[in-house]
């Protein structure tokens, strides 16, 4: 049960604080309209985007009741649109009838929107978990007009079929079927529209039901304001009209008020000295994280499983849409640290998958695997939800789902790939680089051989702390063997740069890829060598002597991070030599903070024995989060580039999945206070914070105690700490957590870099 906590003036109410069309521009790919924390349904305007929403964009093709924030596969929602109009269009496509705009008033906040078209028509939406909700305002002396399009969606959301019936004179609805993310498979969302009052007159265009094409109903009313809630169920109509419950007899602005107060709780659950836009990008940040996943079971707590059949979540929420690719590495442990209830469920219904689909998913969308990215992100997932708690009473369930899936592969009848390069792996030390691999999705591991093993090693290490105290310990010893494997694929004759030693892809029959360059895309996904040989995190004794010892490491960083450049101008340096497009991958030798599999670099400077570095990298990184709808670097994957934010600007970060182990850095702020659900505080502060300034930790003090370690444990913070972090803006006065054992022993050998 999460507390109300009430703003106060030395406490600014977040909901104001969060501008919800930060990320809307340059594929960032959030939205900005109407949700409730986690929600299932939406209200928020499509345009020409694939997301959706463009914030430059100048036409507005209707308010859709489904979206993906942040994912950047095309198929992203924008179902059941809805677009009020002053009179029937002369075409029923959306791309001739969508409406002009302004962004003069334009209000982007939670669980709320509003935007006034051009026709004069002032449109609000609000949201309850499973119903969008708009506000239609007309001019004077015309006659309001409602369109509900299914035959239509977000661009490049293709709808394969698509029904609407009207029910009675207030209530339509209907069916859409359209194609699940990254190309996946046709699923069926069942929807019920209702008004506030009924409608003088109706009709179709397209026919009631069919396949792919144009279709929809219009409706017309009397003067006056017009009030419409969508709910959407993936179960079947029933479930749809119980989910529109939640709305039904309550006003709209009573509606608002609810959702506002929804977020309120959430976002109060941590509190920044912040002001101005350093505020606004942080709770639009702890917004994004919070809106998924998504809620998946309707209110009678009904869900469709993975065997396509209905079950029932009773007493808890089953959760949907998982980008574990992305979010193992920091939205999953934010979640787990601020809400460690909802991590149960979350745990629950990934075990759930597994129970009724057979094996654990890697990107599961509504009830189907798309098989989308590659590695074995769901491991280090549930391994930290095990190790913030979220797990209890289900550890040795969970267990043997992970030891399943770290050491077989499903079926061909199966549509999971899982960890389909495990023959290779367990029998050679490496998944193999075949780029005619078969695959039954998007992706699969082979096509990307040598980036997958270093996922696999990753997720078996940190397994391996799971099985050791669980009491498995022939398996946990296995496991740390295969956490190393990272080191079959490096070569030590590959130079690049000046600096010798990289990961290096091999074929099936062991043979080394050639050609090859560390800066190249031949076996790494959505990334390089130089990119993808620091995610050896478990092992970082052992990475730093392939590199050719400490120094040669931290010069490796500081060409990584171009570091000499950063320190003289920060913010200029990450644009100019870091980030380069959404999407643009590969030949690179920067760091890349625009994709996840070197978001936890920064910290390895600290696990290296340089943690000032860390802190001034940080800093850097953070100057690319900014108050503007291009504010978001990248997608912002479900919430995970946020999450990355939050967690460094409180002056932490999860490096090493299943230790439970914060690598920390030089807080943004003054003073935060995270709310924890024990009623509990972790209170940091860093007096003296300056955001536009580099600054690096020069002490720390916990609880009474000084402490020179660079990390500190979820098992200490859980119980309530106050960290007190002193700052300067000399590094050579930053000299704090750079002694022996200053950092935390590799979770695989126990050693440290030496």
């Amino acid at each position: 049960m999460v507390s109300p906590v009430t703003a106060t003036a030395a406490s600014p109410d977040p909901v104001e604080s969060v501008n919800t069309f930060i990320g809307t521009k340059d594929d960032g790919n959030t939205f900005p309209g109407a949700s409730m924390p986690f929600g299932m349904a939406h209200s928020s305007p499509i345009g020409s985007h694939y997301a959706g929403y463009r914030y430059d964009d100048p036409v507005i093709r209707g308010f859709g009741h489904f979206f993906l924030s942040g994912a950047g596969c095309y198929e992203q929602g924008g179902l059941v649109s809805i677009l009020p109009t002053t009179g029937l269009p002369r075409s029923f496509d959306h791309r001739s009838y969508g409406a002009r705009y302004t962004h003069d008033g334009e209000v982007g906040k939670p669980g709320y929107y509003r935007v006034r078209l051009a026709s004069g028509i002032t449109v609000e939406t609000t949201a309850t978990t499973r119903s969008g909700v708009e506000r239609f305002t007309f001019p004077a002396g015309v006659t309001p007009h409602v369109l509900v399009n299914v035959g239509q969606a977000n661009d490049k959301e293709p709808v394969f079929a698509s029904s609407i019936r009207v029910v009675d004179d207030r209530t339509l609805a209907g069916t859409v079927v359209s194609q699940a993310f990254c190309g996946g498979k046709a699923y069926t969302t069942y929807f019920t529209t209702t008004f506030d009052r009924p409608f003088e007159a109706t009709g179709n265009w397209g026919g009631a039901d069919g396949g792919s094409g144009l279709r929809g109903q219009w409706v017309t009313f009397d003067d006056g304001p017009v009030t419409a809630a969508t709910a959407i169920s993936h179960v079947d109509a029933e479930g749809a009209t119980k989910n529109l419950g939640e709305s039904k007899g309550k006003s709209f602005d009573a509606l608002r008020a609810a959702a506002q107060d929804a977020w309120r709780r959430e976002l109060s659950s941590v509190e920044v000295s912040a002001a101005g836009t350093d505020r606004t990008v942080f709770y639009t940040a702890l917004y994004h994280v919070l809106l998924q996943p998504l809620t998946g079971n309707d209110v009678d707590g009904r869900y469709r499983g993975f065997d396509n059949q209905v079950h029932h979540a009773d007493g808890w929420t089953y959760y949907e849409y998982f980008s574990l690719w992305d979010t193992y590495r920091a939205q999953n442990q934010l979640l787990a640290l601020l809400r460690p209830a909802r991590a149960k469920d979350i745990a629950r219904s990934v075990l759930a998958i597994h129970e009724q689909g057979g094996w654990l998913p890697r990107w599961a969308y509504a009830n189907q695997e798309t098989n989308t990215m590659t590695g074995d992100p769901v491991t280090p997932f549930l391994v930290d939800l095990w190790r913030f708690g979220a797990l209890e009473g289900l550890e040795e369930q969970a267990y043997r789902a992970l030891w399943q899936n770290a050491t077989s592969v499903p079926p061909a009848s199966s549509p999971f790939e899982g960890r389909v390069g495990n023959p290779s792996y367990l029998a050679n030390g490496f998944v193999q680089y075949d780029k005619n691999f078969p695959k039954k999705g998007q992706d699969v591991d082979p096509h990307h051989g040598a980036s997958a093993t270093l996922e696999y090693a990753l997720a078996d290490c940190s397994l391996s702390i799971m099985a050791a105290e669980l009491g498995h310990a022939d398996d946990a010893a296995a496991l740390r063997g295969r956490g190393l494997n990272y080191r079959v694929l490096w070569d030590g004759t590959v130079s690049d740069r000046g600096f010798t030693g990289f990961p290096r892809p091999k074929l099936a029959n062991g043979e080394w890829l050639t050609p090859f360059t560390p800066q190249g895309q031949d076996g790494f996904h959505e990334g390089t060598a130089w990119q993808y040989q620091w995610l050896a995190q478990q092992d970082v004794a052992g990475l730093v002597e392939r590199q050719g010892g400490k120094d040669a490491s931290l010069a490796r960083l500081d060409d990584f991070f171009a570091y000499p450049d950063l320190v003289a101008d920060p913010a200029k340096t990450v644009r100019e030599k870091w980030v380069v497009g959404p999407y643009n991958y590969y030949n690179q030798y920067r760091y890349n903070p625009n994709n996840e599999p070197d978001l936890h670099v920064p910290w390895m400077y600290a696990l290296v024995g340089q943690p000032w570095k860390t802190s001034a990298v940080v800093r850097a990184a953070q100057t690319l989060f900014v108050d503007a709808p291009n504010g978001v670097t990248g997608n912002d994957d479900l919430g995970q580039m946020s999450a990355w934010y939050v967690f460094s600007a409180l002056g932490m970060y999860p490096v090493m999945p299943g230790t439970g182990e914060f690598v920390l850095n030089a807080p943004r702020f003054s003073q935060a206070v995270i709310h924890l659900e024990n009623g509990r505080d972790i209170t940091i502060t860093a007096a003296g914070a300056d955001s536009s300034k580099l600054q690096y930790v020069r002490s720390l003090r916990v609880g009474a105690a000084p402490r020179d370690k660079a990390y500190l444990n979820y098992g200490r913070l859980k119980q309530g700490e106050r960290l007190d972090f002193g700052l300067t803006e000399d590094p050579e006065e930053a000299t704090w957590a750079t002694g022996p054992g200053s950092t935390p022993p590799s979770p695989c050998t126990g050693e440290h870099p030496s």
